[in-house]
Order: C-alpha cells, then sequence, then structure tokens
C-alpha cells in the first residue's frame, strides 16, 4: 500500500499567530498598580509577551477596537476577578470577547481571584451581585428612556442574559 507524502505542515494553519502571549484582564483600580503590575513584570522578565491595556496600545489608536483585537491575537488570557470587576462594563465586554475566543479559538483561560471568594463570583453573591443588579437596573432604565430600535433593545437583553450565564 502506498503512502501518501502530503504532511500536516502543507495544510495551513486554521489559527493565524499570536502577536501576544497573554492578555491581562483586569479592573484598573483594583490591582493595575499592584497585582496586575507586578504579574506583568514578573510575565515580562521570564520572556512572555503580556498585553497590558495602558501600555499595548499605540497613541491615537480606538480602544474599542484594539481591546477586542488584542484578545484575539492572545493565545492565553488572564482574567483578575476583583471585587470591582464586574463594575466596569468594559471588564464585563472583555469577558464576553475572551469566552468567544476560547470557543471558536481556543484559547487559554486562566481566572485568578484577587481578593474575591470564586463562589461570589460564580453565584454572583457579594460585590459581584450587586454589580450585576446595579447594570441589569442600568439597562431597564436606559430601555425605558430612550428610543431603541427594536434590534437594539434584543442586543442590550443578549448583552446583559450573557453576562449573567458567564461562568
Amino acid at each position: 500500500m502506498k503512502r501518501s507524502s502530503l504532511s500536516f505542515s502543507s495544510f495551513p494553519s486554521p489559527i493565524p499567530p499570536k502577536n501576544f502571549n497573554v492578555f491581562l484582564s483586569f479592573r484598573g483600580e483594583d490591582t493595575r498598580n499592584n497585582f496586575t503590575g507586578f504579574l506583568n513584570d514578573a510575565l515580562q522578565q521570564k520572556g512572555i509577551r503580556a498585553f497590558l491595556d495602558d501600555r499595548g496600545i499605540d497613541r491615537g489608536k480606538c480602544v474599542a477596537e484594539e481591546l477586542p483585537k488584542a484578545i484575539e491575537e492572545s493565545s492565553h488570557s488572564i482574567i483578575i476577578l476583583s471585587t470591582n470587576y464586574a463594575n466596569s462594563t468594559w471588564c464585563l465586554n472583555e469577558l464576553l470577547k475572551i469566552l468567544d475566543c476560547k470557543k471558536t479559538m481556543e484559547q487559554i483561560l486562566i481566572p485568578i481571584f484577587y481578593h474575591v471568594d470564586p463562589t461570589h463570583v460564580r453565584n454572583k453573591m457579594g460585590a459581584f451581585g450587586e454589580a450585576f443588579a446595579k447594570h441589569k437596573q442600568e439597562f431597564r432604565e436606559k430601555k425605558e428612556k430612550t428610543l431603541l430600535t427594536q434590534r437594539e433593545r434584543e442586543d442590550m437583553d443578549n448583552v446583559m442574559k450573557r453576562w449573567m450565564a458567564f461562568e
């Protein structure tokens, strides 16, 4: 029986090369100048290229466009879940993008629970529960006060459902 001369290396890789080894998702006011800063320095010393928002975005670039791109261009994401992480819609939207990349691009996800109980995050209790309740109320008020199309209302509902379902 004749063997095929094709090798796996002759097929193009479905996953593009990554610009970053790690994307760091964190709430700046909680951890930027302590844990996240020290973690980033330690990663850099080991030759691990980490994306940190205040250092990874060139001047004049749009943060809202650059953050999702940086997440896609990372092979790993470290999510530093701290007391005020869920208060930030930026953090929660990053988290959704990271979860999408985990599912579609097999990105490796590493959660770190910084001064929060993992069960509070999982069950949306304590500071996490309060933050999600606040977001839910804000979404409800925004939907009531603004003239939104049906599509925009559905989009807001979908985002809220995804936030509430994350684990």
